[in-house]
Formats: structure tokens, sequence, C-alpha cells
């Protein structure tokens, strides 16, 4: 289970001396720890391993926004750093997509569906997730549906 595994990587850095990992897998202990707080309150289960990878996908894209921002400014040592972060949460990722096969996977859910337009997005999207989820970015898979769909 992929809790498990983070709590075993915690520890562990916890004893090494990797402050950067130990951080960053700190600040995932606690996304995922939040999610389960929203759940427990909306009376729902505790975050699957899906949803744990949901929010590991989040956190990566977080960090290379913020490293493209500090690129930007001259910050270096910041972007090495969001860099570092962004290798630690790659680690517990399943291995994603390369674009070549989202558009090919993609292509297959529009056909699946007999999408026709933009309103049937929807659909092809929750295909998706429900196949693929945590093994592609769905923001671009939105992306080349709506083109294959225009």
């Amino acid at each position: 289970m992929l809790r498990d595994k983070l709590a075993l990587a915690l520890k562990d850095s916890s004893k090494a001396d990797d402050p950067v990992r130990f951080c960053t897998l700190r600040l995932v202990h606690a996304a995922i720890k939040d999610r389960d707080l929203a759940h427990r309150a909306s009376g729902r289960d505790p975050v699957s391993d899906d949803d744990i990878g949901q929010i590991l996908l989040k956190m990566l894209k977080q960090r290379k926004e913020s490293s493209r921002l500090y690129e930007e400014k001259g910050r270096h040592d910041l972007a090495a750093q969001e860099r570092e972060e962004m290798a630690v949460i790659r680690e517990f990722l399943p291995a994603q997509l390369p674009e070549e096969k989202i558009r090919e996977v993609c292509a297959s859910v529009v056909e699946e569906t007999g999408a026709q337009g933009l309103r049937d997005m929807g659909k092809c999207i929750e295909t998706l997730k429900d196949r693929y989820s945590g093994q592609m970015d769905f923001s671009k898979a939105s992306g080349v549906v709506k083109e294959m769909l225009k």
C-alpha cells in the first residue's frame, strides 16, 4: 500500500541526514492526513492509493510551476530545491505515460465512447480517469481530447 510505503520512507528519512527528503515526505504525509480528515468529516472512507496518487501528482505539478517561476526570476537556488522535491515525489508515483501513448489512449477512448463533440468530453475524461488513474496528467489528456473533439 502506498500509504505504508510513504510512512516507511518518512521514518527512514528522519534517521538519515537528508533534510530535503524528510521535509518533502512530511509535506506529503500532511497533505494525505488533511485529505483523510476531509473525507472523515464528510462520512467517506479514508483516502485510497488512487487518491494518494492524485495528491502526489498535484504536489508535483505545484513544484514544477514553482520551479519554472523561480527560474524566470533568477532564483536558481530555489528552483533547484523544487526540482529536488520533485524527484522525491516521483519515487512514489507509478510510471507516467509518454505523450504519444496519451494521444493513442485518448483516441481509443473517444472512439469507444462514441464522442461526437465537446459536450461528450466529460464522458471521455471520466473513462480515462477510471482506467489510467495516476498514470497520466489529466490536464494534458483533457487538451488532447478537446483537440480531437473539435
